[in-house]
């Protein structure tokens, strides 16, 4: 059976275990933490980061981008990356953007971990500035259409919702539902799914 390395608070690898149930893949889940002594990570990714998958002949595939592109392809249920190269791309596009806007996030909450002397208020401004941007450009690209890539359900939405939430997570502080409407409409929406719901993270 395949065996997925996850946190449960990490939007990289919940945007992995929305897919796998979404394409109805069995997988065993190990929660692993990447700075405990107990961590599993190292021996499967050389970069010692989660999410990890390991298959069932022992190959290890990482990061999250290249777990969900497998997994797509594994299976021809609920195809969530289009074929067509032009619908492809736009879905990659948001992924990109998603993903973008959680590792700014990441960088913000590792920043806050330091003293607060040796905070870096530039620094954190610079990947704050980098969230604002790239949630102005999620509600663009979305604008009034049903799902983000304007045609139906796909891994753009499940990128976009799992970044969403976590800007919930990790930035509660951030009123992006009232500054972006329809992206809070898309969010509520996607909340509802029962891939979405069963992977929540745990209150902060």
């Amino acid at each position: 059976m395949l065996k997925l390395l996850y946190s449960p608070t990490s939007p990289f690898a919940r945007k992995v275990r929305i897919v796998l149930a979404e394409k109805k893949i069995e997988c065993e889940a190990v929660p692993d933490a990447p700075f405990e002594p107990t961590s599993q990570a190292q021996r499967w990714n050389p970069l010692g980061k989660i999410p990890v998958l390991v298959l069932d002949d022992g190959t290890s595939l990482y990061d999250s981008r290249v777990i969900v592109e497998y997994l797509d392809n594994v299976s021809p249920v609920s195809r969530l990356i289009p074929e067509p190269a032009r619908q492809r791309i736009v879905v990659r596009r948001w992924e990109a953007l998603s993903d973008g806007i959680c590792d700014a996030t990441v960088a913000i909450v590792q920043e806050r971990k330091r003293a607060a002397h040796q905070q870096d208020e530039g620094f954190v401004a610079r990947q704050a500035g980098k969230v604002s941007a790239g949630l102005a450009e999620m509600s663009r690209e979305l604008g009034e259409r049903a799902w983000c890539n304007g045609e139906a359900y796909s891994l753009a939405d499940i990128a976009a919702g799992c970044a969403l939430s976590y800007l919930d997570l990790r930035d509660p502080g951030r009123d992006w539902r009232r500054d972006y409407p329809n992206l809070a409409r898309h969010a509520e929406k996607l909340g509802k799914r029962a891939s979405f719901v069963d992977t929540a993270p745990p209150p902060a």
